[in-house]
This record gives structure tokens, sequence and C-alpha cells, in this order.
């Protein structure tokens, strides 16, 4: 009702201002000139009179005077008269076009590219809204409006402490994460939060205070991949890259098939495992080893390469440098149930899957 009222009062100024400089026109000089016209002719018929009456003029030459006079007169009567009429006529009708005219034409427009019939929109209605349907900046001014009136609701800091490590508010999230802890207690998840934005807000750096969080996280769900994965980057950047691999390799190893994260964990993996086959030493030694003394040491390495693939994951090649080794010992079985496993490990990789089955073909393993 306000702002249709607003609306009435605009639209009166509007029209108040066409019709101002309506209110004098050049017929109202017109009808001004007709006045003085007729002014100086009452002037002229006294003196008439005045003539008459000393003298100066006789009886029918003061009629024949009278009478020019008062036919001009009435000419100068019927122009003020003709001057008024006319500009009352143009002024109705401007009147008229402007008090009918200019709204009706502005409500076909409204009506022709407003939206008449769609409901207000207060802010007020807009933050008691779903989410789906509010912008992501209001909800978010909501549930702070919120948690300033209401500082003690944990479940409230929990909600927005998500939504502050989206938008790149990492300090904002690790504090909320810490209220949500302290007011509904610890879980694997809130831990692992907080861990997250503090990483995110030392610039990717597991600080003390992070890694004291994943560690609270993992001892609550030891299965807890985040928080996993975050403690083998540590152990990374404290140069324990052993410790690393090992921490990344079981991660990868429980990963279910087609997991969303595996590949970070391969490509972390792939950055800290230690090289694969002999060293120097071992090549040297093997050279002076009969042929059944090399062949057992040929065996325990792909052994070796077997379990750490089983616990740690590896790249594909490794996998079919696996595959292929036990093929060539005369290992059938092994090598479709190590193909098969890395199946499973590249399931969503089909490139990777693509040169197994190549492999496979070609050692004659079947599918």
């Amino acid at each position: 009702m306000l702002l249709w009222t607003a609306f009435a009062l605009m639209t009166g100024a509007a029209i108040l201002a066409v019709l101002w400089p309506l209110r004098v026109q050049r017929e109202d000089r017109l009808a001004g000139d007709a006045e003085a016209d007729l002014a100086v002719y009452r002037d002229q018929l006294a003196e008439i009179e005045r003539d008459r009456a000393s003298g100066l003029i006789g009886t029918s030459e003061g009629d024949a005077a009278r009478t020019e006079v008062a036919r001009r007169m009435l000419r100068a009567a019927e122009r003020s008269g003709e001057a008024t009429h006319p500009s009352d006529t143009r002024r109705r009708a401007a009147a008229v076009l402007a008090l009918i005219g200019v709204p009706l034409l502005a409500g076909a427009l409204y009506l022709n590219l407003g939206s008449p019939t769609y409901e207000g929109q207060p802010l007020a209605a807009r933050l008691d809204a779903q989410p789906g349907e509010a912008d992501v900046a209001i909800l978010v001014r909501k549930v702070e409006a919120h948690l300033e009136a209401n500082p003690d609701d944990g479940r409230g800091h929990e909600v927005i402490a998500p939504v502050y490590f989206r938008s790149g508010r990492y300090d904002d999230a690790a504090r909320a994460w810490s209220n949500a802890i302290r007011l509904l207690g610890d879980s694997a998840a809130r831990e692992g939060g907080l861990g997250e934005a503090l990483v995110a807000a030392n610039g990717g750096v597991v600080t003390a205070a992070a890694k004291a969080a994943f560690d609270r996280a993992v001892a609550l769900d030891p299965m807890a991949v985040r928080a996993r994965y975050y403690l083998g980057l540590a152990a990374e950047q404290d140069g324990r890259k052993d410790e690393a691999a090992a921490i990344w390799g079981k991660l990868a190893a429980d990963a279910p098939p087609g997991a969303p994260w595996l590949p970070t964990v391969q490509e972390a993996l792939a950055r800290v495992k230690p090289a694969s086959g002999p060293n120097p030493s071992e090549v040297a030694a093997a050279q002076n080893m009969s042929e059944a003394d090399r062949a057992a040491m040929v065996r325990s390495m792909v052994d070796g390469l077997a379990s750490r693939l089983a616990q740690q994951g590896g790249g594909i090649d490794e996998w079919l440098r696996l595959v292929r080794a036990w093929s060539v010992l005369g290992e059938g079985e092994k090598a479709k149930a190590a193909a098969g496993d890395a199946r499973k490990q590249f399931a969503q990789d089909s490139a990777a899957l693509a040169r197994i089955d190549e492999l496979t073909r070609q050692l004659g393993l079947g599918s």
C-alpha cells in the first residue's frame, strides 16, 4: 500500500509539472489587450460628450461619433470573448490528457514490461526462504545474525564452518569449527574440518595445531580419509617420506572402487615411495650367484613388489611390471590375480584399464 501511495504522489507531481505552464497562455494576453481597447473607447465616448456639451461639435456629428466608437467597442468585446473561450477549451483538453492519459499510458507500459502479479520480496521473507532459493551471501548473513544473538548454538557454528571454507574465509572456518567442537564435542568430521581449515589458513602447511586435530580425528575414526591424507602430508613436509608412503599406501589400499579422492592419494604416493628394483650392490652380487640363487632373488623381489603394491598401492607401470614378472616366473594364477587387483585399483581410469587388457592379451592370461 505504501508503495502505491508513493507512485500516486509521484504521478501527481509529474502532472502538476505539465499543467503549471498552461495556466498563462497567449489568449490571456489577447483578452488583456481587448480590455485596454475598451477603456480607450470609453474615454473617447466621454470626450465626445464633453465636446457636444461645449458646442464644439453638433448633435448629428456627436451621434455619428458615438455610433462609430460603440461599433469599435463591440468588436473589442467580441475579440475578448473569442480569446477567452478557446483558451479554456485547450486548457481543459490538456488537463484531461495529463490527468487521464499519462496514468493510462504508464499503467499500460507497466502491465507490458513489469511484473504486477509478482509478490513483494522484503528482506525478512528472503531470509526465511529455503537454502536452495536464497543467495549464499544472504544465508551466511542469516546464520551470522543468528549466532550473534545465540553464540552458544553449536549447530549453527557447524553449519557455517564449511561455507566459510568454500568462500576462502579460512580463519573464520577454523574459528567456527573450534566453537562447534567446544559446544558439541569431538567428532572425526569436526576435527578434520578444523585441521583442514588451519592448513588452508597457513598456505598448505600442516602446523602442529592442525596435526593435533588430525590425530584426534583418526583416534575417533581410524578410517577418516581426510585426516589420514593430511597426516601423510605432515610426514612428507617433515622429511619422513617412508612414513608418508606407508600412510598413503594404506589409505590407497583401503579405498573403495572408484573413490574420487584416490587419484590424489596415488599422486602423493608417487612423490614419496621408494624406487623399486635392486640397487647396484645387489646387481653386482647377483652376477656371482648360481641360477637357483638368482631365481630366488628375483622371486623375492617380485614378492616384495607385490606386497608393497597390496599395502601401499602404486602406479600403473608398477602393476604392469608385477603382472609381467609373475607371468615370466610361470605363476599364471598370480599374474591373473595381480591383473584383477590392478583393474580394481584403476577402475575409473579407462587408459590404465586398456593397458592392463592389452598386457593380459599379450601374455595369454585371458580376461
